[in-house]
């Protein structure tokens, strides 16, 4: 599957550049390359911007920087916008706050079936472990390796990762900062819904909109493996009304949703 297919890394980001510029040594470090990497920015400021024009120079694939204005948080849109910006085949999608392992594209396309979204859990990065994680630029971590937590999510056994089937449900280890699928699957469903703005549901929301469809889930375990760096929770204000979205999707049994990517393709 992998050596016929084109993927695209989707990288989400907004005003934190240290974060980013680990996560993108750790794409250049992957021992499979994706055709192209996107950064999909939701209104960063220039600081952003210049560390990716540093990266561009000598980035051994192709490197996008996609930048929306900051009107709030809007990662539906943005991802929207990139999705609808790359010919390549297969989506991995990643947040730029999490550093991945060396065999994480690998991986996800080792996995990579028709009809099938993938999706991942992360390894912890401890808020007391940041002044030496960036002070030392590390993005390779060991199974005992300091400042991690739910390290035993940090073991790559192929053995045991080929034990996951796919399901036609929407599990609750399902992390939009995880995720893979295939384009053609997520312009079926006309992509994010871009009424959940502010943080929640927005990922799940999409997923129910996939297994509606017939798209099923597998889960990526003890490979596909990311570690997220400690941050403060976003802001929950809008939670309730995504909420309510996702239970109309659930309650409808949705396939589509009319605020979505179709605006960017024509």
């Amino acid at each position: 599957m992998k050596n016929n297919t084109t993927v695209a890394l989707i990288i989400t980001t907004y005003n934190w550049h240290q974060a980013l510029e680990l996560v993108l040594l750790s794409v250049k470090n992957q021992s499979y390359m994706p055709n192209e990497v996107i950064v999909a920015d939701d209104g960063s400021t220039d600081e952003t911007k210049e560390l990716i024009k540093t990266f561009q120079q000598n980035f051994p694939t192709k490197l996008i920087h996609l930048w929306h204005e900051d009107k709030g948080f809007r990662r539906s849109a943005v991802l929207n916008m990139a999705f609808s910006k790359t010919d390549s085949q297969y989506l991995i999608q990643l947040d730029g706050d999490c550093i991945i392992h060396k065999d994480f594209i690998k991986d996800h396309m080792n996995h990579a079936e028709k009809d099938t979204f993938l999706f991942g859990s992360r390894v912890s990065i401890q808020k007391s472990f940041l002044p030496t994680l960036f002070d030392n630029k590390i993005i390779r971590f060991s199974f005992f390796a300091k400042g991690i937590k739910k390290r035993t999510r940090n073991l790559r056994i192929l053995l045991l990762s080929n034990q996951y089937k796919r399901k036609n449900e929407l599990s609750k280890k399902l992390r939009g900062c995880n995720l893979s699928f295939w384009k053609e699957d997520i312009i079926a469903i006309n992509g994010y819904n871009e009424d959940m703005e502010g943080w929640g549901r927005e990922d799940s929301e999409m997923i129910i909109r996939l297994l509606n469809k017939g798209v099923l889930g597998k889960r990526l375990r003890y490979c596909g493996i990311i570690y997220h760096i400690y941050h403060l929770e976003k802001s929950k204000s809008r939670l309730d009304l995504n909420d309510e979205i996702q239970q109309n999707s659930i309650k409808n049994k949705s396939t589509w949703c009319e605020n979505g990517i179709d605006k960017y393709l024509f």
